[in-house]
């Protein structure tokens, strides 16, 4: 896993399992194998199958076998607590989704990623940080009202991230979650060198573990754009 003296920075992808990735990145070889190519190049991935359905238990158990011990899963949370309940009943939500993820829930963060119409609601989400569970949960907000320093605040008195995904820096807690959803200036996008240098020099100036994944999986943008990134963080 690549480290610097004093903090850990993880730079994977949203996902490993795309069809426009098989030539790309994974040579020709079957779906099967496609996690344990994955996992020979990056040491993280951020499960977002999660968001959209729970995978069954075997299918958990066969990712936690075939990834190496010290691979880490970012969970993200079900749309289900996130969109659907919006932040309401989330204990009975979560409980579901830790029996199924167990095996993977110890080996990284949660992602909470709010609907773009969920205005601010400090007491929904007040309550959801009281009912975390242990280990390390970061939140990206959607909706311009959640960015306020109260906000800031209350995830600070929780341990809890401030997802980062721009210009903004705002740092809740002793680490980091920064997604990369499209290059400003690359096409269908990809991310450009001048755009990942940028990014590289600012992770490089940071002093706090990170956990950062590229979501623009079109065309294998995103496996070749944080191969690159990782490669500048530690040029």
């Amino acid at each position: 896993m690549p480290r610097d003296r004093e903090r850990v920075v993880r730079v994977g992808c949203s996902g490993w399992n795309y069809d426009s990735w098989k030539e790309p990145f994974y040579a020709g070889r079957p779906p099967r194998e496609w996690l344990e190519l994955y996992a020979q190049r990056f040491d993280t991935v951020e499960l977002n199958t999660t968001f959209y359905r729970l995978p069954n238990r075997t299918a958990v158990e066969a990712w936690e076998r075939t990834a190496p011990e010290d691979f880490c899963f970012a969970v993200k949370v079900s749309r289900y607590i996130t969109h659907v309940k919006r932040l309401t009943d989330v204990e009975a939500g979560l409980a579901h989704l830790l029996e199924r993820l167990e095996p993977l829930c110890k080996r990284g963060p949660f992602l909470w990623q709010l609907p773009p119409n969920f205005r601010r609601d400090d007491d929904r989400l007040g309550a959801t940080l009281a009912a975390l569970p242990p280990g390390r949960h970061a939140f990206e907000f959607r909706h311009a009202s959640w960015f306020a320093d109260d906000v800031y605040d209350l995830l600070r008195a929780h341990g809890a991230a401030l997802v980062l995904t721009g210009e903004r820096e705002v740092f809740t807690a002793p680490w980091t979650y920064v997604r990369f959803h499209h290059g400003t200036r690359g096409r269908r996008g990809n991310y450009s060198e001048s755009e990942l240098s940028e990014w590289a020099e600012r992770i490089r100036a940071w002093t706090v573990d990170v956990y950062a994944y590229f979501n623009n999986d079109w065309e294998a943008f995103a496996p070749r754009n944080a191969l690159r990134l990782r490669e500048l963080v530690y040029a």
